[in-house]
């Protein structure tokens, strides 16, 4: 049985894909440099960053269906702040997921993606950062969790 509602349940795991990737991408950049990994190393840091946009998508579909509900206890500016955050967190991640996969292309091309994928990651982390925090925002700040709650009274600022 899936949880009511689905979004938070889901939403931790983009997150915290956007902050394992650059680690692991440091890690695979240092290792392939130190020859310790070949490069097809590369391929497990492409895998996250797949996981990564997929589950930020599943994160801003399952956001959507919750929201009519929500908009009746929380302002709709803050719920499209919120949804415009994790819009671009999915773009960005998108964008970082090309770069990267054209880390495993040989020669040049893959030598300069892994690094310019791994930069990339960074700032997809950053956007994951901000879109956790209004998501936070919506939670503890204004009260969207009372959209579930049985007994509590409309709180909408």
């Amino acid at each position: 049985m899936l949880p009511d509602p689905l979004h938070p349940a889901v939403v931790h795991l983009p997150i915290a894909l956007a902050l394992l990737v650059p680690m692991v991408a440091l890690f695979a950049l240092l290792a392939m440099r130190l020859g310790i990994v070949p490069v097809r190393g590369w391929t497990f840091v492409v895998l996250l960053q797949v996981l990564l946009v997929g589950s930020a998508w599943l994160a801003i579909e399952t956001g959507e269906d919750q929201e009519e509900r929500v908009e009746k206890v929380v302002a709709e500016r803050h719920i499209e702040e919120h949804e415009e955050a994790a819009e671009w967190l999915l773009r960005a991640a998108a964008v970082a997921l090309v770069v990267i996969g054209a880390g495993l292309a040989p020669g040049r091309i893959g030598g300069v993606a892994r690094p310019l994928g791994f930069a990339l990651s960074l700032g997809v982390a950053a956007a994951a950062a901000n879109t956790g925090h209004s998501g936070g925002l919506l939670v503890y700040q204004h009260g969207a969790a009372s959209a579930y709650t049985q007994d509590a009274p409309p709180t909408k600022p």
